[in-house]
């Protein structure tokens, strides 16, 4: 069911204002690390969308208005990952890319056909237990190098297997 949070659009809203204007998103993806602080394992929500396909994706979700990035970034790691994942948000808010989500193909490696999104990419390591809640059916924990992998990559639309890949290079993953 839809959040009635303040500053949420209804259905009607959010699909003029997708036809008119970028929406702001931010992007999630959660890491274990190990005590060095190098990645061992990412996670990678599996979903079936709209249409019914299912998909590997990436914890994402609106910034509402009026709500900070940090919080954002938590309550969509909450809402995905479920309560007890215990995140640790960076302490810098500067996200490791910028992603641009067209809904015309091949203008970026990112793609939306509903809309144009500007997205805030983090890597965000999680110490607790990872349930995922709402729409995602499970969360699965690959090895960097399986991360990478075609099979992995072939069952990430939208450009989820690029932000994927330049998550794991920006975190010093050699593959």
């Amino acid at each position: 069911m839809t959040e009635t949070t303040p500053g949420w659009l209804s259905s009607d809203e959010l699909e003029m204002t997708r036809a008119r204007m970028p929406i702001l998103y931010v992007e999630a993806v959660p890491v274990r690390v190990d005590d060095s602080g190098e990645v061992t394992s990412v996670g990678v929500l599996l979903r079936i969308g709209p249409d019914g396909t299912v998909s590997r994706t990436l914890v994402s979700g609106r910034v509402l208005h009026h709500e900070r990035v940090r919080d954002a970034l938590l309550r969509h790691l909450e809402k995905d990952l479920g309560p007890v994942a215990l995140p640790r948000v960076p302490a810098s808010l500067q996200p490791f890319t910028v992603a641009e989500y067209f809904p015309t193909q091949g203008i970026t490696a990112y793609h939306d056909p509903r809309q144009h999104a500007v997205s805030l990419a983090y890597i965000v390591p999680v110490t607790g237990d990872c349930r995922p809640r709402q729409d995602a059916l499970d969360l699965v924990w690959f090895s960097p190098q399986e991360a990478v992998s075609e099979a992995v990559q072939s069952e990430m639309p939208g450009g989820h297997g690029v932000l994927l890949k330049q998550a794991l290079a920006h975190a010093g993953c050699v593959i």
